[in-house]
Parts: C-alpha cells; sequence; structure tokens
C-alpha cells in the first residue's frame, strides 16, 4: 500500500523560500502521478502543482507559476516542491497526494486516493 510523508515545513519571511518533500514507500511507486495541495484556515483546498508518474508533464496553479517548482526523484521515492519568492498568502498546511498514472495529472483533489498527513507552511515577518 502506497504510503505519503511530507517534510519540509516551517516558518518564512515574505520574499524566501522553502523546499517540501513527499516521501513515498510501497511496492508501485513510481506508477504515481504526485499532486501538492493546500488549505489555509477557512478556505477551500486548493491544488498548487501536480506532476505526472514520468516526471514529463507538470501543471501549476496561476497564483504560483514563476515562484514553485515541482520534481521528482523516483529513485529515491520522493517528490519536491521547490517555492520561492513566499507571500503571505501562501501560509496554508501543504499536502502530498498519489493518482494511479494518467495520461496527464490532476489538479482535482477527488481525483488522488492517497494522502500525505501535510506540513505547515508560514510566511510571516
Amino acid at each position: 500500500q502506497l504510503q505519503l510523508v511530507e517534510s519540509g515545513g516551517g516558518l518564512v519571511q515574505p520574499g524566501g523560500s522553502l523546499r517540501l518533500s513527499c516521501t513515498a514507500s510501497g511496492f508501485t511507486w513510481p506508477y504515481y502521478d504526485i499532486g501538492w495541495f493546500r488549505q489555509a484556515p477557512g478556505k477551500e483546498r486548493e491544488g498548487v502543482p501536480c506532476i505526472s508518474a514520468t516526471g514529463r508533464s507538470t501543471k501549476y496553479t496561476d497564483s504560483v507559476k514563476g515562484r514553485f517548482t515541482i520534481s521528482r526523484d523516483n529513485a529515491k521515492n520522493t517528490v519536491y516542491l521547490e517555492m520561492n519568492r513566499l507571500k503571505p498568502e501562501d501560509t496554508a498546511v501543504y499536502y502530498c497526494a498519489a493518482e494511479p498514472q494518467q495520461a496527464t495529472c490532476s489538479a482535482i483533489g477527488s481525483e488522488y486516493h492517497t494522502w500525505g498527513q501535510g506540513t505547515q507552511v508560514t510566511v510571516s515577518s
């Protein structure tokens, strides 16, 4: 059974950077697309970026384009989310999620069946 564990969250000042990691265990890796999602208090869950199982396809929500980069190292069973020029509105709990490999990865949370426990990202001075 696939399991996901996020790490790398924390407190950072506006304009700063963080790198989140999503490490997977389970015999069916790497045949999963991975999405990063975030949820701030009182707000709906938002898809951030996603990456296909091969790593050749990615999607980004408009609010993070040019600032966030998703990548994966299948040899390490890990997907990364590099976050630069962070803003206070990026503050949220960040989750990674997995869905069986599709033609392209999805930004829709309901299509993902395995979720990590989340890691808190706080952007504040």
